[in-house]
């Protein structure tokens, strides 16, 4: 009896250990991250990437880098239509997974389309964040990005 007690109690604590491990991981993506065009390379603006009481992640569009600040999302279907892209969370419910956060949607504001989105740090750059869109759940078809820290 006391040999089950135990070996519940060190799997609890493993599993507490590696679930503390993924969520820090997804704490270090929490602050302002500048995004990069994958197509040209340029940078666009500004993205804040915060937690909510929900626990779910979030991204908001704090500036635009090349563009007048008062841009619309054009393209954008629904009540997002014609809005300001400033002020805008195009980062949607993600949720930590190991050590990325996965399981979100991403919009595009350039096109008005939203993206399965999945975004880990670099491995050997914190500063560097990468950022997977897709049109599927795994990945398969989509767009890589990375974004870099705001210091």
């Amino acid at each position: 009896m006391k040999r089950k007690i135990l070996l519940v109690f060190t799997a609890f604590l493993a599993v507490a250990f590696f679930y503390g491990q993924a969520n820090a991981q997804a704490e270090k993506m929490i602050g302002l991250w500048k995004t990069i065009d994958d197509e040209t390379g340029e940078a666009k603006s500004h993205v804040k990437i915060y937690k909510a009481k929900t626990g779910f992640y979030y991204g908001k569009v704090i500036k635009l880098l090349k563009e007048p600040q008062d841009k619309k999302c054009e393209e954008c279907k629904g009540a997002l239509k014609n809005r300001p892209i400033v002020g805008m969370v195009i980062l949607i419910k993600m949720k930590v997974d190991g050590d990325k956060l996965a399981d979100g949607k991403i919009l595009d504001p350039g096109n008005g389309k939203f993206y399965h989105c999945t975004m880990e740090l670099d491995s050997k750059n914190k500063d560097k964040l990468k950022l997977r869109g897709s049109l599927d759940s795994w990945g398969l078809a989509g767009r890589t990005q990375y974004w870099y820290r705001v210091k």
